[in-house]
Order: C-alpha cells, then sequence, then structure tokens
C-alpha cells in the first residue's frame, strides 16, 4: 500500500536549516564543488552540528511519538546536496535519533519546486534565494536566521509562536495600513471588516494542522488526565481593539483558536517572546525578529506580502 503522505502534516527542512553547515558551505564557496564533493565524504563520519531549525523539528517529532496509531506528523529532508555528499547529513540525522526517513537531494538545484509533491505545509531553509522563490510560487516557506542553539534535552514541549497578517492571515490589512500608514485608516478598515475573514495566508495551513493536533491531545487529556501536553501555539500580533476582533472572526470561521493570542498595538515582540520562549517564531517583517531577546529565539522570516515587496 502506498505511503499516504497527504494525511499528515509535513515540514520540509534544508540541511543549511536544520544543521550548522558553515564549515563546509565556506569549503564550497573557497574551492568550489568538487573540493566540497571531497570534503564531505573525507568527513562523513564527522556529526554536523545543530541549527536553527533542530530544537523545532526535534520536538516536532515528537508528537509522533504521543500519538503512535495515527503518527500524523512528517518531516522531509530537501538538499542542494547530491546523494553522494548528502550522506553526511543522513548520517547526522541517524546519530541524533530524528525520525527522518524520506528527502530530495536535487544536486545544485532549488528544491522548492518538489514541495507540493510531499504535500508540504512548511518549507524552512538558510537559504534566501530558495525561500523567495518558494514565496513567489505560493508555497509555505520561510527562512531561518542566525541565533544562538537552545535545546534542552529534557523538554519535549514544543512552543510555535505566528505573527498573524502576512502569516496565518494574508496581507489585505497590511496593504492598507502600508498605503498611508495611517493607524487610523487601518483601524477604520478593520472595524468595518470585522465579520469578514481574512484569506489564508502562506502559514495557514500549518497553523490550522496544528490546532487540529490540539484536539487530538484535549481528546487524550480526558481518556488520561495524567497526560501531559507537547503542544503550545501562541499568536503574537501588533494588532490591538478594536481591529483584534477581525482576527477571532477569522480564526472561528476556520474552526481553529491558539493557546494564547497577544494584542500589542506596536510593543516589542521581544517582551512576550522573552516569556513564551517558543522554539520558533515566525514573522514577515525582519524589523520584529530582529528585536529578539538575547538571540536565542529561532527566528524565521515569512518573505511574503506587501511588507517585503520593497525589498524584491
Amino acid at each position: 500500500m502506498a505511503f499516504q503522505i497527504e494525511h499528515k502534516l509535513v515540514i520540509g527542512v534544508a540541511s543549511s536549516a536544520l544543521f550548522d553547515l558553515t564549515g563546509s558551505h565556506q569549503v564550497y564557496l573557497d574551492s568550489g564543488p568538487e573540493e566540497y564533493r571531497k570534503y564531505q565524504e573525507q568527513n562523513i563520519d564527522v556529526i554536523l552540528g545543530k541549527g536553527v531549525a533542530f530544537p523545532f523539528i526535534r520536538r516536532f517529532l515528537n508528537i509522533n511519538k504521543c500519538f503512535p496509531r495515527q503518527s500524523p506528523v512528517e518531516v522531509v529532508l530537501f538538499s542542494r546536496n547530491s546523494p553522494e555528499t548528502g550522506l553526511r547529513v543522513m548520517r547526522s540525522i541517524a546519530h541524533y535519533g530524528l525520525d527522518i526517513s524520506r528527502a530530495a537531494f536535487v544536486t545544485g538545484k532549488p528544491p522548492y519546486p518538489y514541495l507540493p509533491a510531499f504535500n508540504t505545509s512548511l518549507f524552512l531553509s538558510a537559504h534566501e534565494e530558495d525561500v523567495r522563490k518558494a514565496i513567489d510560487a505560493n508555497y509555505p516557506a520561510g527562512l531561518v536566521l542566525p541565533s544562538k542553539i537552545v535545546d534542552e534535552d529534557d523538554d519535549m514541549e514544543l512552543r510555535v509562536a505566528f505573527d498573524f497578517d502576512g502569516v496565518i492571515a494574508d496581507d489585505e490589512s497590511e496593504t492598507v495600513f502600508k498605503r498611508n500608514n495611517d493607524l487610523g485608516e487601518f483601524h477604520a478598515h478593520e472595524t468595518q471588516h470585522v465579520a469578514v475573514p481574512h484569506q489564508p495566508g502562506p502559514l495557514a495551513d500549518m497553523f490550522q494542522k496544528l490546532a487540529l493536533m490540539q484536539r487530538l491531545e484535549e481528546r487524550m487529556q480526558r481518556r488520561d488526565p495524567d497526560y501531559k501536553r507537547v503542544l503550545r501555539i501562541a499568536i503574537i500580533t501588533a494588532r490591538n481593539a478594536p481591529s483584534h476582533e477581525r482576527v477571532v472572526t477569522t480564526l472561528k470561521s476556520w474552526g481553529v483558536s491558539a493557546n494564547e493570542t497577544f494584542f500589542l498595538g506596536g510593543m516589542n515582540k521581544a517582551r512576550v517572546l522573552s516569556v513564551f520562549k517558543p522554539h520558533i517564531f515566525f514573522d514577515d517583517q525582519l524589523a520584529h525578529l530582529k528585536a529578539s531577546p538575547g538571540g536565542t529565539i529561532p527566528m524565521v522570516h515569512v518573505p511574503f506580502g506587501v511588507a517585503n515587496r520593497a525589498r524584491l
């Protein structure tokens, strides 16, 4: 029987996001592909260090351990390596005990065209061009930004934080604000459209599927009061009243919600992030991401919509 990947929440991760490839990439830049191939073959049993997305991916895969019958999540490796140069990556995956068995090695080409083939709800990469081209092709993707790697082995709770506009929802309201940088015009537009749900943004599918997994956890907890939940989701948005109501309208129309929602009204998001301590935070605006508390929270830039068009 064929593997039904369309029934899974699938995250595609580039080797550049999962592991620290700084040394390998420098060899490629300095000496070219042939020396890079030799370098990887000579170091095939040298385990790669953890990358920015590693703590998130490790905990994400832990969801399957909580629901072994459904095994609702899947991680697929996407790599610009060839299968030969990618062996070091696969051995590092095995070393860390990550349940990743599916991979796409495209030998120097961009891997993003294959995202739909794997039913991917998110593609994480440290390669900016691949991420931008994926977004341009209407695929869900995010660029991991450099940060310190903090991975507590004894903590298996997965905390995921999302911005709202341009990430979970489309950029309709952001476009209204950017037109004249007028906050009053923005609030008036949102009040007028308070009963109209937003169209989905690039990570809406991922958010909705994570929210559905929380329902699995609720059922598990009803059956077993001692069950400890492993997933927490937060929305951290610069919106405040009265524009907050449209966020509620949108999520309610999708039949989902977050554990914690913060309407900050322009406050520095780092103030909340430093308390929630997500294993990954998605935002469409670099200014919010660069305010990371101490550089220890894995930040992902989603280069979608009007907030990013000036950068293209």
